[in-house]
């Protein structure tokens, strides 16, 4: 049987789709890339906001026009709290709730009749990996979430905290060396709060991993800025664990801060940066940003703005609040019109933009190992560009030869100009 993944949403939703892909071919069925060629379908939902719903509605209305013949599987955040909307969609054919995530592949083949002899029972399987080629692949090490922003929607759809156990994960990650992976990046729905069902905290784990693994890079996924450990920031002196956090603050405005239940303030967020930045030369701090949440006034906007500002970002992710039914942000006074949401939303872009190029330029005439990926850009003369990514997260290209090949290949280059979506590089050692 031929099998189709897909997903929406976040990293998280990434992760478990490589998990499903492994159990799927280690039953004897095969991943396909191609919609149409599938038997079955997987879409791994998510309903972060309205417009995400929509949007997997829409997903799925589409995959079902590609393939009307495929079996349709739904999992995911909007499958699970819109589970009678989704399961009534023309092609469902079976809805899989969140909590039962972890037997989706037996569930799918049993209950669908799929179940059939592997024609590969003895072959070993690949993992599919998604969206970031064959060098990097996600490992899912928690979910849920103990805490209730009160505009996200995810916590109530995931649940309580569950973490998996260090030997499970270390296993996973050696397996994926083993094929051939080099980077692995760790994620949750509350990656920091990995642990606390089991006694040991994030930095356990990523200590467990440096000790028994040789994978040779490490990411962590999006990371609350709060509950860290007084050892964490000291693991980045490995050069094994990449000098990159994802860390949502969400606002610059303490009173914004407090209607969103967020329990890191300003100064608290400032003081993380800080230590981060004075113990590694360019650390990337990147962030997400929500313009507009309800009651937000020009003058939380102008506090948030500035402080985004001061403290620089290596990228943001910027969203303009849109109200979630089930959310208590939603039942909030005051929500800020559309236009306001729009004008702020742009001047955000612009500062986003600006502090990335100087984030870019600042690490100029530097040398970083590279690790190079699959894709690459063909150009005149016999020539291509290659991309791969920098310790720090920055994207980084380099012309080479048509017939040559850096991908999956660690290799040190020198950052020497900022382009639109990529920073200039050329191969240490090279004229």
């Amino acid at each position: 049987m031929k099998v189709h993944l897909k997903t929406l949403g976040c990293r998280l939703n990434e992760a478990e789709l490589e998990t499903w892909a492994q159990a799927f071919q280690q039953s004897g069925h095969q991943i396909t890339r191609q919609t149409q060629a599938a038997n079955l379908i997987v879409l791994n939902s998510c309903a972060v906001t309205q417009d995400a719903a929509r949007k997997s509605r829409n997903f799925i209305r589409k995959i079902h026009r590609e393939n009307p013949h495929a079996k349709l599987v739904v999992s995911g955040c909007y499958a699970t709290l819109n589970q009678n909307e989704a399961a009534a969609l023309m092609g469902v054919d079976m809805i899989v709730s969140n909590k039962d995530k972890d037997q989706l592949v037996e569930k799918t083949l049993t209950e669908l009749n799929m179940d059939t002899m592997p024609t590969m029972s003895t072959e070993p399987g690949e993992i599919s990996l998604f969206t970031r080629g064959r060098q990097r692949a996600f490992v899912k090490v928690q979910d849920g979430c103990r805490y209730r922003c009160t505009f996200c929607i995810v916590t109530v759809a995931r649940g309580d905290e569950v973490s998996r156990p260090v030997q499970t994960v270390i296993e996973e990650i050696n397996q994926l060396h083993a094929q051939g992976i080099n980077e692995v990046i760790l994620t949750g729905v509350h990656l920091g709060g990995y642990g606390s069902d089991l006694n040991q905290n994030l930095s356990d784990l990523i200590k467990a991993i440096i000790a028994q693994t040789d994978i040779p890079r490490l990411r962590l996924g999006s990371l609350e800025p709060w509950e860290f450990s007084n050892d964490f920031f000291e693991l980045f002196q490995n050069p094994r664990l990449m000098p990159h956090l994802h860390l949502p603050l969400q606002s610059g405005s303490d009173s914004v801060l407090r209607r969103m239940a967020r329990r890191c303030k300003t100064e608290e967020f400032a003081a993380i940066i800080r230590q981060l930045r004075l113990q590694i030369p360019h650390f990337n701090i990147t962030t997400d940003i929500i313009v507009g949440f309800p009651g937000e006034t020009e003058q939380e906007w102008q506090d948030s703005f500035d402080f985004i500002k001061q403290t620089g970002f290596g990228h943001i992710h910027i969203f303009t609040y849109s109200s979630r039914e089930g959310t208590k942000a939603a039942t909030l006074p005051n929500q800020v019109s559309n236009a306001i949401k729009k004008q702020r939303s742009q001047q955000l872009h612009e500062l986003a933009n600006e502090m990335k190029q100087q984030f870019c330029r600042d690490n100029l005439d530097n040398e970083f190992p590279v690790l190079w990926e699959a894709y690459s850009e063909p150009l005149d003369n016999g020539k291509q560009r290659v991309f791969g990514y920098t310790p720090n997260y920055i994207r980084a290209g380099c012309v080479i030869g048509s017939d040559e090949s850096l991908e999956n290949r660690t290799i040190n280059a020198k950052l020497i100009a900022v382009d639109d979506n990529f920073v200039s590089s050329k191969i240490a050692g090279k004229q």
